[in-house]
């Protein structure tokens, strides 16, 4: 079985579980570019993960954005299309990853009548998302409830 192959036959089980999923192909953007920004929202929220991207300086956080959005779009069509209610709150990125693209290959004129080759480097953008269970954000704000519980009871002790 062909690599590609196998990576959609994943990406297929992966759907069935009840995951959505966006692809965007060769993006005019280098494959490092691209990860120094997915690395910084692997594994958050999706409304955390727009927060970075939408103030992101860098030129790759307005294609990841749009990638994150088209995954979100995707759920809320996949939940609507199965009868099912989906809390868009309650999704996070399971899964990120930049893979590098065709290279687009140009020539510059050098010097004595020669040209030297440049690669205009391309990506695939893969967002998977997957919805967090109800239990792991109530025992989240369960802790952070104790937290400041404890914190306000350290700052009455120090006022003593």
């Amino acid at each position: 079985m062909s690599q590609r192959s196998q990576i959609r036959k994943e990406r297929h089980a992966a759907e069935r579980k009840g995951v959505s999923s966006a692809i965007q192909r060769t993006t005019r953007q280098s494959p490092y570019k691209m990860r120094l920004v997915i690395d910084q929202i692997r594994g958050k929220d999706v409304n955390e993960a727009l927060g970075l991207l939408r103030f992101s300086k860098k030129h790759a956080a307005k294609q990841i954005e749009k990638v994150l959005n088209s995954a979100v779009a995707n759920a809320e069509f996949k939940s609507r299309e199965g009868s099912e209610s989906i809390d868009v709150d309650t999704l996070y990125i399971s899964h990120a990853i930049v893979n590098e693209g065709p290279a687009l290959r140009r020539f510059m004129p050098a010097a004595q009548g020669r040209a030297t080759p440049i690669r205009k480097r391309t990506s695939h953008v893969e967002i998977v998302l997957d919805a967090r269970e109800e239990k792991v954000r109530a025992s989240r704000s369960a802790r952070s409830a104790e937290r400041s519980a404890a914190q306000a009871s350290s700052s009455s002790r120090s006022k003593r």
